[in-house]
């Protein structure tokens, strides 16, 4: 029988503000007034009544000179226009892919927005629109990069890059989009031997770095080798440190992520879950954090 971890209650110690050097955020709930001057305009998860600006969602007041908005802290994801994601194919329709990304509309991915096997470039033909479930079908998971946001929210994907395309080995990991920080690159192959896709829709994807970048795929030939204990080992403790940081609302970015993989070493993998372990991996990746903006 496997072994069975059983802890007594403990009391929490008390952690420092997460919040960064120059102040608290302003948070407010629903219903709250954020302010009574009418020179302010209103934006995102606000409304006015009786000449007052109310926050509609609960969450970080934001101001961009005259502009007052309210970005959730928990939320579906919204999608821009260039923005990185890691999606699940979840229907093949005629010349199109329906994809779950976390947002409130299954997002659309062209036959005509893609790259064909091998990079070549050509009209897209009734051969190849027949030929959609060998190169994505249902279940599988892609890297895209968002092409149009339509009116109704709806996103339109791409993959005309070689970086982008079907996802072979690895692991995903579901998190909030707003932990997501927005970044030149959200490619990144991290010096402990595991690269991540850190998807703006929140979900992010941790792989064995490959040894070599095949430029002749067209990104739809997912590697399917066996991958060593040693890097299954990496990626295992790469997911439970990205879950922790998730865990204790701290920003996810490719330093972030590389800090709290170096304070877990001394643990287990899987101890880093428990809560005392967690905190203590996170509360130092914080200071270190810190001290770097310092």
């Amino acid at each position: 029988m496997a072994a069975i971890s059983m802890r007594l209650p403990v009391p929490r110690k008390l952690v420092g503000p997460s919040a960064p050097r120059g102040g608290e955020k302003h948070l407010v709930a629903p219903g709250d007034t954020i302010t009574t001057d009418t020179g302010y305009m209103r934006g995102h998860g606000t409304y006015v009544e009786d000449e007052k600006l109310i926050a509609s969602v609960a969450g970080a007041v934001e101001r961009v000179n005259k502009l007052v908005c309210v970005r959730a802290l928990k939320t579906r994801y919204n999608g821009e226009v260039g923005d990185i994601v890691v999606g699940r194919i979840t229907e093949v329709q005629q010349k199109r892919w329906k994809v779950e990304t976390n947002s409130r509309l299954d997002s659309v991915l062209l036959l005509s927005s893609m790259n064909l096997p091998g990079g070549e470039l050509r009209r897209r033909s009734a051969e190849d629109e027949l030929a959609m479930r060998d190169y994505l079908q249902e279940g599988d998971l892609i890297s895209a990069e968002v092409q149009s946001v339509f009116s109704d929210g709806a996103v339109s994907l791409h993959t005309r890059s070689l970086k982008y395309g079907k996802l072979g080995q690895g692991v995903l990991v579901q998190v909030s989009p707003s932990l997501v920080k927005r970044q030149k690159t959200h490619f990144h192959d991290l010096p402990c031997g595991a690269s991540v896709i850190l998807g703006n829709n929140g979900f992010i994807w941790i792989y064995p770095t490959p040894e070599q970048k095949d430029e002749e795929a067209g990104g739809f030939t997912p590697n399917l080798e066996p991958v060593p204990l040693s890097d299954r080992e990496v990626i295992s403790r790469l997911r439970n440190c990205i879950v922790a940081l998730a865990t204790q609302k701290l920003m996810l970015f490719d330093t972030s992520i590389l800090y709290c993989y170096e304070a877990s070493l001394p643990h287990q993998i899987k101890d880093i879950l428990k809560p005392e372990v967690m905190e203590e991996v996170v509360l130092e990746t914080r200071q270190r954090l810190l001290d770097l903006e310092g």
